[in-house]
């Protein structure tokens, strides 16, 4: 099973692995992917070609007489992976299988050439994971070279006919048990990768892969839970369709990420409330240097109602959902946190002392680690404040703007960055990771360009 595994694996990166619904992303597979496969997947195809062989049977005198037939080795020297337009993807292989017959009294040793050529559909199957299917696949024989004895040619056509009428089933049996313990390991890629403490994603393929000379692309779907509850996200009747000629030319994978899937994904965080936080502080604290006494140098009615210094707490909480805005080169993060300052009162208690709308637009960075696409912010531009509603009077903003400013930014921006720091799982299969992805910011989605690493 390990060494079956290990060709599907690669084979793996020949698939629609992963997909999305609601929020559109498509998974764009190029020659380059192909290329890397053929390379890497020679070892394990060779394991799963060294099939058994039954005995041979031959006359000695007037009796039959079995001989065992072994495979010493099997050397595959060219491995090729391409493209068919509209079907799937065609495989090349030409090895070299070195066979050893123990006949009495000298053995027989021989080089037999065999080609295989298969080609592979891929579709969804009923719960939209993707399947892998041959549906074609012959071998050809060329004349095997004796290595040593001294047999005669009747004996080698013997044995040559033998190993020819195995083999012509065993391999193309192999290559499609590879196939189905693929499909069995494609299965459990229907899991959910969490995007935060309670809230998780799932993709899937929504339709047939599009396949052209060039490479295969794949339109895939998320659903987004909630403690374990999938959200109702806004429909957007737009299919998104990643332009040609995106990315670098270079990549084994293309990702496209649309506008609809950073707004859905934002939305869930909204609504599962890791975005909200409070910004609390003891009397004196370097993290919190509000209180009561520094707010009533600047409202007044705040030293009137609390005499004695008392502590401040901020409740940050994001009311709207964060927009991301994505333009040529440029993604920025817009929040709207709705912030209540409220005081400790000497029985503990908080007391409601004014709120603001805040609006503030960030700055962001993408990059990606492994299988995680991850962000970072930072503040652009003037934080703008306004009074939502007050319990003590009149509140200049300008002046209220540098004492709470200073506060809640850092550690909103902190807990914002750490957030986007844990990312969101990209399509991926096991043991597969993007390996130096380039990050290209378009007109309403992005791409990732990315190589690919298969860790054994």
């Amino acid at each position: 099973m390990a060494r079956a595994c290990g060709l599907g694996l690669l084979l793996a990166l020949l698939l629609p692995m992963v997909g999305t619904s609601v929020p559109g992303t498509v998974v764009r597979l190029n020659k380059a992917m192909l290329n890397y496969v053929s390379e890497t997947g020679k070892a394990p195809l060779q394991r799963a070609l060294q099939v058994t062989v039954p005995h041979f049977l031959d006359w000695s005198g007037e009796v039959l007489q079995p001989s065992r037939v072994q495979i010493l080795n099997v050397q595959v020297s060219r491995l090729d992976l391409n493209f068919i337009a509209g079907f799937g993807i065609r495989m090349l292989v030409a090895a070299n299988f070195t066979f050893k017959v123990f006949r009495v009294p000298e053995p027989l040793e021989l080089v037999l050439p065999v080609v295989l050529v298969a080609d592979a559909r891929v579709a969804p199957d009923s719960i939209r994971t993707p399947v892998v299917s041959i549906s074609t696949c012959s071998s050809f024989f060329n004349n095997a070279i004796v290595l040593d004895g001294n047999h005669s040619t009747a004996l080698l056509v013997r044995v040559q006919r033998h190993i020819k009428a195995v083999l012509r089933n065993k391999l193309c049996l192999s290559i499609s048990n590879l196939v189905q313990n693929l499909n069995v390991h494609l299965g459990t890629l229907i899991g959910l990768n969490p995007v935060g403490p309670e809230s998780q994603i799932r993709y899937f393929m929504i339709s047939a892969p599009n396949i052209t000379n060039d490479y295969i692309s794949l339109d895939i779907s998320a659903v987004l839970f909630l403690l374990g509850k999938p959200i109702v996200l806004p429909v957007n009747a737009t299919r998104f369709m990643l332009p040609e000629h995106v990315g670098t030319d270079s990549a084994m994978a293309t990702v496209g990420l649309s506008q609809d899937m950073f707004d859905s994904v934002l939305l869930l965080l909204q609504k599962a409330g890791t975005l909200n936080m409070d910004i609390t502080g003891q009397l004196k604290s370097d993290n919190n240097p509000l209180n009561t006494s520094v707010l009533g140098l600047l409202i007044p009615e705040i030293t009137h109602q609390f005499p004695q210094p008392m502590s401040v707490v901020l409740k940050v909480r994001l009311g709207a959902t964060p927009m991301v805005i994505l333009h040529t080169n440029n993604a920025t993060l817009q929040l709207q946190p709705f912030v209540e300052v409220l005081a400790v009162t000497s029985n503990s208690a908080f007391q409601s002392l004014f709120s603001l709308n805040v609006v503030m637009n960030l700055s962001l960075q993408l990059s990606v680690s492994k299988v995680k696409l991850q962000g970072i912010t930072s503040v652009l531009g003037d934080v703008k404040l306004t009074v939502a509603s007050s319990n003590v009077g009149f509140i200049d903003t300008d002046q209220v703007h540098a004492q709470i400013g200073t506060v809640f930014e850092k550690p909103l921006l902190d807990h914002l960055n750490a957030l986007l720091g844990m990312g969101i799982a990209l399509p991926n299969v096991v043991s597969l990771y993007y390996l130096n992805a380039e990050i290209f910011v378009h007109e309403g989605y992005v791409v990732v360009s990315s190589k690919l690493l298969y860790e054994h």
